[in-house]
């Protein structure tokens, strides 16, 4: 028998891909999966690509879970905690939401608003002395998908000295599944097509996360809605110090990371490319005119920026392999 896994808040879109890459992995045995609002009907209500799956959602409660070795919450944002308090120490626990992302209360408050539920091993296993943190926690926070993204393209340029940290801006734009799975009249079809939208401009809640994990001192980031399903695509710019070759850092950082590529001179990232993998695609170089960096960087923010990352995050919990049940390659077209 191998590692007993429950998905708490599996009928979203994150929870779906969670539910797709567990049912594939050769060590992680489904036993549960929750659902609020459809509790009592086959996971194929809300996902059928998952047609063969045996399984049905049951209501989000701590004794749906209990029996698991690993429990995955894929709840809406502060909504984990009060699961997370009824399971105990022994079950590992990977966090999709944002409850155990940040270390700082005021943080928390200033982009999320009530009280701070604390904080966790935060769960990217590249950043430096990640997997040690991670290995040795039973209760991990997965990071936001636009924080992956700009964090993997980022902090290794600041950790090198490469890049400003008083001086990043960052234009970032994001398919709909980043929105989540609620009905909302702009995101319907006859909205979204044809059309790129600007949101939360100048206070979008995963700067103080980036901020955190890269060291960054002033961050100015514009997210934007564009019309495709899954997918983020970020353009990260900051003022180049002391001649440093950003193209190099990344290579340095990343050579030996089997789901970061950077890729060759003048090959550059597109969503597409990266889509139904744990990968994520980074390409540099410096502005001719400015003088500025500027690091392009896509993965699927259901993959890499969720479900994949919080997969990746616990095989390395259980000792596993790391890139058990998740794919390097993307899906095309």
């Amino acid at each position: 028998m191998g590692v007993r896994v429950a998905v708490a808040g599996a009928s979203g879109y994150a929870g779906g891909e969670l539910l797709r890459l567990l049912a594939g992995h050769p060590e992680f045995e489904l036993i549960a999966a929750t659902a609020h609002s459809q509790a009592g009907q086959h996971v194929t209500s809300a996902h059928p690509q998952l047609t063969g799956l045996d399984l049905t959602f049951s209501s989000t409660d701590a004794a749906a879970l209990n029996g698991a070795d690993l429990v995955f919450l894929a709840l809406p944002h502060g909504q984990s905690a009060a699961v997370a308090a009824q399971l105990p120490q022994t079950v590992k626990v990977v966090d999709l939401g944002a409850d155990f992302r940040l270390e700082s209360a005021e943080q928390w408050t200033r982009y999320y608003g009530g009280g701070h539920a604390g904080t966790w091993t935060y769960g990217l296993p590249e950043l430096p002395g990640a997997r040690a943190a991670i290995a040795a926690s039973s209760r991990v926070a997965n990071t936001g998908c636009y924080a992956a993204t700009i964090i993997l393209a980022l902090a290794p340029l600041i950790a090198a000295g490469v890049a400003d940290p008083q001086d990043v801006v960052v234009v970032a734009a994001s398919g709909t599944s980043g929105a989540g799975r609620n009905a909302k009249v702009h995101l319907l079809g006859s909205e979204i097509m044809g059309d790129l939208s600007p949101y939360k401009v100048g206070a979008h809640q995963h700067v103080a996360e980036i901020k955190q994990a890269t060291g960054a001192a002033s961050l100015s980031m514009t997210p934007i809605l564009a019309p495709m399903p899954r997918g983020i695509l970020a353009t990260v710019t900051a003022k180049r110090l002391n001649g440093g070759d950003p193209r190099e850092a990344l290579q340095a950082a990343y050579a030996d990371e089997p789901f970061i590529h950077v890729l060759p001179e003048g090959v550059w990232p597109h969503t597409a490319a990266t889509s139904g993998s744990n990968s994520c695609h980074l390409q540099a170089t410096v502005d001719v005119d400015s003088g500025r960096i500027i690091v392009v960087s896509a993965l699927d923010n259901l993959g890499k920026g969720a479900a994949g990352q919080a997969a990746q995050n616990a095989n390395i919990m259980f000792g596993l392999p790391e890139t058990a049940g998740l794919s390097v390659f993307g899906v095309a077209p």
